[in-house]
């Protein structure tokens, strides 16, 4: 009588070498030619459209991160923020505020920043500020919405960094926050490896120039087919969620709007720009100038394409506190911009 676990465990072999990420993409594409066939090429193109506009930042942390770790250079990286983590917060918080990243551009710098070490504090100010302001969004929203709005949705990006990248180092010693990086896959696979001694010229050394291929596909292939997962989820969010539909959830006027903007803010978040003219046009119409801010704060942080790479990165309980800092950040700024607005 054969064995039933022989049977199965080739099976199970097979199963655990197989992409889940790919597959599901693959699934979530097949049903929607099931259902929608015609959307499908319009959808991998826009989905194509993304990645290659993001592409050029994947491609820069891919190459930093593949050079520390053939040069060697991750020793300079030792110790760089002991004893100034509260200056590396409030500069986060600030450059992140300031910077041209939107929500998935900032992603790949996220996984160099936790591949070297950076304290979780610090990056999670830059990650939470990052993608609600940069020049050229200020301008948008200025011009779509009011001048008072944009400057204030900056005051509110650079506030919600501080106040998660404070919260996260006042709790750095609790369980929520140990040992923040997911161990499989990991993000440079440098983790557990031996340090080299520096040197720059790493090209020069065959043993060098393997490490520095290895570390450059191992993460290309890591961060690239979490991106191209999460512009799969967000052509199809722009395409089957209407826009009048978003619209009705977050109007009237009061707390509640505000409450609810934060918590659709995430699932429900275009993108930075075309949110400009919706907010614009809801508030026309007596839209809780709050709900507005609120939707623009809690979308820009934890939109689904920021939120599925965030979660590719870091362990469920930080990614749970990461949704939290953008909810009650959110809610906050809302608050605040009713009060004053």
């Amino acid at each position: 009588m054969t064995d039933l676990s022989t049977t199965l465990r080739p099976l199970g072999t097979v199963w655990a070498r197989i992409d889940k990420v790919l597959l599901t993409g693959i699934a979530i594409v097949l049903i929607q030619f099931a259902f929608d066939a015609p959307a499908v090429p319009p959808t991998l193109v826009e989905m194509g459209e993304h990645f290659m506009g993001t592409l050029p930042f994947i491609l820069f942390a891919v190459a930093a991160i593949a050079i520390m770790r053939a040069s060697g250079s991750e020793r300079l990286l030792d110790g760089a923020f002991q004893g100034r983590e509260g200056r590396m917060i409030l500069l986060g918080a600030v450059v992140g505020g300031l910077s041209p990243f939107c929500s998935c551009q900032v992603i790949p710098f996220i996984a160099a920043l936790l591949a070297a070490g950076a304290p979780l504090s610090a990056v999670m100010a830059f990650w939470l500020a990052s993608p609600l302001m940069d020049p050229a969004m200020f301008a948008i929203t200025a011009g779509g919405i009011s001048p008072e709005f944009a400057i204030a949705k900056t005051v509110a990006a650079v506030a919600l960094g501080i106040g998660g990248g404070l919260s996260v180092k006042l709790l750095s010693q609790s369980a929520l926050f140990a040992d923040p990086l997911r161990t499989q896959p990991k993000i440079g696979g440098c983790c557990s490896a031996k340090k080299l001694t520096l040197n720059w010229r790493f090209w020069q050394e065959g043993e060098r120039r393997r490490i520095f291929g290895d570390a450059a596909l191992e993460n290309m292939l890591f961060l690239g087919k979490w991106l191209l997962f999460a512009y799969l989820l967000q052509a199809l969010l722009i395409r089957y969620v209407p826009a009048d539909l978003i619209a009705r959830v977050i109007g009237g006027e009061g707390i509640g709007p505000v409450l609810l903007a934060a918590l659709v803010g995430a699932p429900a978040y275009l993108n930075g720009y075309a949110a400009v003219p919706l907010i614009a046009g809801l508030l026309e119409q007596g839209m809780n100038p709050g709900a507005g801010m609120a939707f623009v704060i809690a979308g820009g942080v934890s939109s689904i394409p920021a939120a599925v790479a965030v979660w590719a990165l870091v362990k469920p309980r930080v990614f749970a506190a990461y949704l939290g800092f953008a909810f009650v950040g959110a809610v906050l700024a809302g608050l605040a911009w009713s009060a004053i607005a």
